[in-house]
């Protein structure tokens, strides 16, 4: 298979480059950028036509043929020179004289040996004919008579019979020579054979394997040289596409977003931003929080608010059901005076706040607090690559805490993405969007929550308890991202655009509605 890689200033430049080594039906393999320009790396078409041919012979099972029929000497025979010279010579003249590669040769020679081991092992466990077998003395004439001219046509001058008057043997008849059966193949044979019908195996596996690669990648090149196809033949779907990549929208969603575009469409802006409401869970329908209550634990990161969401939450619920309805409970024992905050809120609502150091404290706490109608536990902010973000989900494991997950709405898409896997989003009743009023671009915000399928229960937009505590509708956070915002210097052109597309993704980001889509 012989590849080769061309290097030009852009991709026309290269295919020319292609187009002259290999002609029109070239095969290209891949295409990268690169330092020089644009990297493609292109094969001859008869090197496919090899892969094919190495296909259709791999596949072919070996069927070895049925040893034909051999009379056995009387006497050993002697030992047959063995021809491997003769036929490594023929093998290598032939190998001349085509156009088969060197595993070709290999291989062949390994199916040969494999067809020898078991032609061996075929003889050696075929049972002798019935002419050939030894007849006692005590046999029949008739059955003596049909077996000596047998053994005398299958003996002939290379066996002949002893002579009766020989000194030291008595007079013996034809029917009581003894038959000698041929030499049985040496069973050490076997395990050559075997040995190398499993390298065979092996290295045409290894084979499919590199050429299903292979064609993965060529699938996936294509794949964006049609969708950057698509976006040039529509030119109201392409400037829409960079503008949702200017909002801070992942190319995933965007890829799905431009599959399930309709063509006839009128407003496509309008279509997306209804597509992205129905998909954008926020429990409309549902009570807000402070009148379901229940007990809730609000986790999360360093720094995202969960002290200043947990007192906003609180307040909202003792405005309307009183403050003997409600119960605090602060698990932050890293930070200094952390628990300070909390009982300054705790006092300005007129509750009590109480501080549990280990499960068994929290859970006493939760007896102790079982008869008010929401306990809300504050938690320590813990970043989601510390190893003691599992001890502290393990802490709010209990039965009857729903976690809450307090995300940080100005974070990069990267780090939200981070955050939800580390703190097992899809565990948690919800999720609070917390410093909306700092976050330039709410895209990467709302595009995880809608790949991952998480509710959001609560928005903050501020640092004043209670009044920047809200519910937002689907539409209302929508038209928000949709707005986009930030510097020119981080706006995309046409190129940019395409440069994103054209790079394969690392990992699979389309977590949560993989099996099910958009709902358009």
């Amino acid at each position: 298979m012989n590849v080769k890689r061309f290097v030009a200033a852009t991709s026309r430049e290269a295919l020319v480059l292609v187009r002259q080594a290999f002609g029109e039906d070239a095969v290209i393999l891949s295409t990268r950028p690169c330092k020089e320009g644009v990297e493609v790396l292109a094969m001859a078409p008869e090197s496919v036509a090899q892969i094919e041919k190495f296909e259709a012979h791999a596949a072919a099972p070996a069927t070895p043929r049925a040893p034909a029929p051999r009379m056995p000497a009387i006497k050993p025979a002697a030992k047959p020179a063995a021809p491997a010279a003769a036929a490594v010579e023929q093998d290598v003249e032939r190998l001349a004289m085509s156009t088969l590669s060197f595993q070709d040769y290999v291989r062949e020679r390994m199916l040969k040996r494999r067809q020898a081991a078991m032609q061996s092992a075929a003889r050696a466990a075929a049972p002798l004919p019935a002419a050939c077998a030894p007849v006692g003395p005590a046999a029949p004439a008739a059955a003596v008579a049909a077996a000596a001219p047998s053994v005398e046509g299958g003996l002939g001058a290379a066996a002949p019979l002893p002579d009766p008057g020989t000194p030291g043997l008595g007079p013996r008849s034809v029917a009581e020579v003894p038959v000698v059966p041929p030499p049985a193949e040496p069973a050490w044979n076997a395990a050559p054979a075997a040995a190398l019908s499993l390298q065979v195996e092996q290295e045409q596996r290894a084979m499919l394997h590199e050429l299903r690669e292979m064609k993965g990648l060529i699938e996936e090149r294509f794949g964006a040289l049609a969708f950057m196809e698509k976006l040039q033949r529509n030119p109201q779907q392409a400037k829409l596409t960079q503008k949702l990549l200017d909002c801070g929208f992942s190319p995933v969603l965007i890829r799905k977003l431009a599959a399930a575009a309709p063509n006839d469409v009128g407003d496509l802006e309008a279509w997306v931003g209804g597509v992205l409401q129905r998909n954008l869970l926020t429990g409309e329908a549902e009570p807000a929080l402070e009148d379901q209550g229940g007990v809730y634990a609000l986790v999360g990161s360093t720094g995202v608010g969960k002290t200043t969401s947990t007192a906003k939450l609180a307040a909202a619920f003792a405005a309307k059901y009183g403050a003997s309805n409600l119960g605090l409970i602060t698990l932050d024992a890293y930070r200094v005076g952390a628990h300070e905050q909390l009982r300054a809120y705790g006092r300005i609502i007129g509750c009590a706040v109480h501080t549990a150091h280990d499960r068994s404290a929290l859970e006493d706490l939760l007896d102790l607090l079982s008869a008010k109608k929401m306990v809300l536990i504050d938690t320590a902010g813990i970043g989601q690559r510390d190893s003691r973000t599992q001890e502290l989900l393990e802490m709010v494991g209990h039965r009857s805490i729903q976690r809450l997950l307090v995300v940080n709405a100005a974070s990069q898409g990267e780090t939200i993405e981070d955050v939800l896997i580390a703190y097992r989003a899809h565990q948690c009743k919800g999720v609070v969007l917390s410093k909306l009023d700092e976050a330039v671009k709410l895209g990467p915000a709302l595009d995880a929550m809608i790949r991952h399928k998480l509710k959001i229960v609560g928005v903050a937009n501020g640092q004043r308890v209670p009044e920047d505590w809200h519910r937002m509708t689907s539409q209302a956070l929508v038209h928000r991202a949709m707005r986009g915002g930030g510097s020119s210097a981080y706006r995309l052109d046409a190129d940019d655009v395409n440069l994103v597309f054209t790079a394969p993704p690392q990992r699979p980001a389309w977590t949560g509605v993989a099996a099910g889509g958009l709902h358009a």
